[in-house]
C-alpha cells in the first residue's frame, strides 16, 4: 500500500510475510546460476538470511525511493580538463538517510509506530511492492523519477492490511526497446535472459579498489563516469523528462587532480582539499581516484 508521497520521495509498505518471498527469489536465481560467483558472494550472500536484518516485533516491510540525480564533477591534469558525473545513489547517503529519516519518524511515531533501517534488497522489494519497475539494465524505475533515485529499506511495527505483492516486472516499454542493450559497450546486458550479465557491468568494475586492474577487455572509451556508469541511464527514454536533473559539484584543478591520482591517504592531502572533498562527499572514494581517472588522462 502507498504509505508516503510527495515531489521528492514515495514510500510502499507491504507485509512483513514477504521476507520469505524475497529470500526464495533470490534463491531460485542462484541455483539458476544466475550470478557469477564473485558477485554473489560479493553483493548477494548477505540477503541469505533475512529475518535476521529486521526488528524483532516487525510487521511490515517499507521501502522508499528519494529523488536523487547525478553530480557533475570536473577535473584537469596535464592541460586537459574532463567533466565526469557520479550517478545516483553514490553520494550524501546519510544526509539523505536523515532526511527520509525525519519524514517517516515524524509520520509514523505520532502514531505511536516506529521504523528501523533494514538491509533488504531493496531494488527487489521495490518492484515486488509495486513501487517500482525493473528496466532491461536491471535498474528500478519510479513514475515521476526515472532512475534517478535512492531506495531505502525500513521495517516497521506498524501492521500493513492489505499490500499489493507482486512477481518482479519488467518495464512493458522494454520489450520493444533496445536502447540501452544496444549502448552498453559491455555487453552486460543480454536481450536472451532478463538478468544482467552484472559481472561484466562498469559499475561493479569501475566499484574495485586501486590495486585490483580493470580487465584486459575493458576499453578505455567505455568509461564515462568518476566511478560507476551511465551509458544504459542516460539513453534510456524514460529518462527523457529526467535528463536535466544534473546537480553541480566541485572543480579539481591540476594540483589537486594530481594529488587524487596519487594514491595518497585523507591524513596525507592538505586540509583545503580533505576540506573539499568532504564537502563534497567524495572523500571515502579516494581509493578508486588514482585507477578510475587515469583511464582518462593517461
Amino acid at each position: 500500500m502507498l504509505l508516503f508521497e510527495n515531489s521528492i520521495m514515495r514510500a510502499k509498505m507491504v507485509d512483513v510475510r514477504h521476507l520469505l518471498d524475497l529470500r526464495n527469489t533470490i534463491h531460485s536465481q542462484y541455483r539458476q546460476n544466475l550470478f557469477e560467483n564473485e558477485f554473489y558472494e560479493e553483493r548477494v550472500k548477505d540477503f541469505e538470511d533475512l529475518s535476521s536484518n529486521v526488528m524483532p516485533n516487525a510487521r511490515s516491510l517499507i521501502v522508499v525511493a528519494y529523488k536523487d540525480p547525478p553530480v557533475h564533477f570536473s577535473f584537469t591534469h596535464g592541460g586537459k580538463k574532463i567533466e565526469l558525473l557520479v550517478p545516483p545513489t553514490y553520494l550524501f547517503a546519510q544526509r539523505k538517510l536523515r532526511k527520509i529519516m525525519d519524514v517517516m519518524t515524524g509520520a509514523l511515531e505520532s502514531k505511536g509506530h516506529h521504523i528501523v533501517q533494514a538491509f533488504l534488497p531493496k531494488k527487489l522489494l521495490a518492484v515486488c511492492s509495486g513501487l517500482a519497475e525493473y528496466g532491461k539494465n536491471n535498474i528500478t524505475y519510479v513514475k515521476g523519477f526515472g532512475s534517478y533515485h535512492r531506495l531505502v529499506s525500513f521495517s516497521s511495527d506498524l501492521g500493513c492490511e492489505q499490500d499489493e505483492w507482486r512477481e518482479p516486472v519488467m518495464m512493458e516499454r522494454c520489450k520493444s526497446c533496445k536502447a540501452c542493450t544496444l549502448n552498453c559497450p559491455t555487453g552486460a546486458i543480454n536481450p536472451e535472459r532478463f538478468l544482467l550479465h552484472a559481472e561484466r557491468c562498469l559499475t561493479y568494475l569501475d566499484e574495485k579498489p586501486k590495486k585490483v586492474p580493470f580487465p584486459a577487455w575493458v576499453k578505455k572509451e567505455w568509461h564515462n563516469c568518476l566511478v560507476g556508469c551511465m551509458h544504459c541511464q542516460s539513453i534510456c527514454p524514460e529518462n527523457k523528462g529526467m535528463r536535466g536533473w544534473i546537480e553541480e559539484g566541485e572543480d579539481f584543478c591540476e594540483e589537486e587532480t594530481a594529488l587524487l591520482m596519487s594514491g595518497k591517504k585523507a591524513k596525507e592531502l592538505p586540509k583545503p582539499l580533505r576540506e573539499k572533498l568532504t564537502r563534497c562527499d567524495l572523500l571515502d572514494m579516494l581509493d578508486l581516484f588514482p585507477r578510475n581517472l587515469s583511464v582518462f588522462f593517461e
